[in-house]
Order: C-alpha cells, then sequence, then structure tokens
C-alpha cells in the first residue's frame, strides 16, 4: 500500500486492516453487539459501505472480494425490501434472505475462535500483560490497574481513527489545495510529541490536527511506529482507552536503515 496525500515522497506502509469481507462484518457485528442470527442489514452495509470508504483514503487496496460484499449486503437489504413469496399451495415459504450469509458468518466465526484458542498460549507477555512486574518488565510500563492491558487490533484502531475524522468533519477544518503531509515526518513528530515512558491517550494525539490529510498521515505514521517497536499501543478491554506509550531505545532519531526501508 503506498499513501499519496500528494506527498510524492510518501512513505509505503505495510498494514493489513481486514483478512477479508467477513472478517470486517464479524468485527461490525460484535462491535455494535447484534445478534448474528438476526443481522439488521440495512446498518450492517451503511458501517461497512463507510469502512470501505475509510479503506480508500488509507489507500489501502481494496479487493474484489470486499466490493463483492459490499453488493451481496445491498442484493440481501432489496431481497427484504420486497414482500415474502408464496409457495405451493399458498403456503409462505419465505427463506431470510440473511440465511446464506449468516451461515458463512457462523463458520468463519468458529474457525476464528479456534484459530484463536490456538494462538492463546502464546499471548501473556506479548498481547497481554499482568499487572506489576511481569508487564513492566516487558513494556517498562508501571500500572496498578486491577485488569489486564492488552494490545488492540489494527480494526479497533481504524474505529478509534474514524471517530477522530468525525470530530474533524464536524469541526469543518480547512483543507489547502496541494497540502501535502509525509508520513516520515509524521513519525518524527509523534515522536516529538511522546517522551519515553509517557503515556498519551490516543485521542489527544489528534488534538492539535484540523484536517483530515494531517489526522490519516499521522495514523499511519502511528501504525509504522508501532510495527518498527517505537511505540506501544495498550487498551484496557475491548472497548477501554486506547493508550500510546513510547519505548525508550538507544537512540532517540529514525535510524538510516529504517528510512532506506521505505524510501
Amino acid at each position: 500500500m503506498t499513501l499519496s496525500l500528494s506527498d510524492p515522497e510518501s512513505l509505503r506502509v505495510h498494514v493489513k486492516v481486514f483478512d477479508g469481507p467477513l472478517d470486517l462484518l464479524l468485527h461490525l457485528i460484535h462491535k455494535n453487539e447484534l445478534d448474528i442470527m438476526d443481522i439488521p442489514i440495512a446498518t450492517i452495509m451503511e458501517q461497512y459501505l463507510e469502512h470501505l470508504e475509510l479503506m480508500q483514503d488509507l489507500n489501502l487496496e481494496v479487493a474484489g472480494e470486499f466490493l463483492l460484499m459490499a453488493a451481496t449486503l445491498t442484493q440481501i437489504k432489496s431481497k427484504m425490501l420486497l414482500p415474502p413469496e408464496e409457495g405451493p399451495g399458498g403456503a409462505e415459504e419465505a427463506l431470510d434472505p440473511r440465511a446464506e450469509l449468516v451461515m458463512k458468518l457462523l463458520e468463519y466465526q468458529k474457525f476464528k475462535e479456534a484459530a484463536t484458542t490456538l494462538e492463546s498460549r502464546h499471548w501473556l507477555g506479548r498481547d497481554v500483560f499482568k499487572r506489576g512486574g511481569h508487564f513492566a518488565e516487558v513494556t517498562g510500563i508501571e500500572t496498578s490497574r486491577e485488569r489486564p492491558l492488552v494490545v488492540p487490533s489494527t480494526l479497533v484502531l481504524v474505529d478509534a481513527l474514524k471517530v477522530v475524522l468525525d470530530r474533524i468533519s464536524a469541526g469543518e477544518g480547512t483543507e489547502i489545495e496541494g497540502e501535502h503531509y509525509s508520513v516520515f515526518d509524521q513519525m518524527k513528530w509523534v515522536l516529538s510529541e511522546i517522551s519515553v515512558g509517557e503515556e498519551r491517550i490516543f485521542d489527544s494525539l489528534f488534538d492539535t490536527l484540523r484536517t483530515r490529510r494531517q489526522v490519516i498521515a499521522t495514523f499511519l505514521a502511528l501504525l509504522e511506529l508501532i510495527r518498527l517497536h517505537r511505540v506501544n499501543v495498550l487498551q484496557e478491554s475491548d472497548s477501554g482507552t486506547i493508550l500510546i506509550r513510547r519505548v525508550e531505545i538507544s537512540d532517540s532519531a529514525l535510524g538510516e536503515k529504517e528510512i532506506d526501508e521505505y524510501l
């Protein structure tokens, strides 16, 4: 994925947000605490299309399977607006247009839960941290919180980004034609904004940003810093506050080797 944002010197940011359209749908269902057996198609379709638009804003390649699912949701919604067909003898045989999609989602969820169970044995000390000594040894973060901190998925971070972008839209920040932001410059800016060992709430990092382009470039910069282990992003529970903490390293500047990786 290549970020342009009108900037020829943009960095190539390697981000895989969703494993596929079923992954995105399942995420939306769980996020909204919906019954998978009774999906409100209109609501889910609207949110699905919003996420596709956001993926395009992030210059993420939207594969054909995502577009196919969008068409499928539209078809299901259309069928649900029609009166049910009557079967032989006048008896209504109203097959739920969502039935096939629900079966696919249930099957996908089953395999995903199985994969999560297999992987969970490796989470402690990597994606889940206990209170006290072990957590501090691994991350350098001292905490007295009762709940363990977990590493939020990219899905959760994208949802948090959407909240920030909605706030920017509501504030009607002015986009200047030809204005561009280098992801690499935003990486340096993020590091300058967070002292080593300091905790920042995710939303607060974007408080001084006024345009959509700034926010998107900064978000991609944050993802790259996470990948490079320059910052940790942690969360209390699935819906808790997202925290950003800068990791202490031997040098304070991005190394030449890391720069060369993107140019």
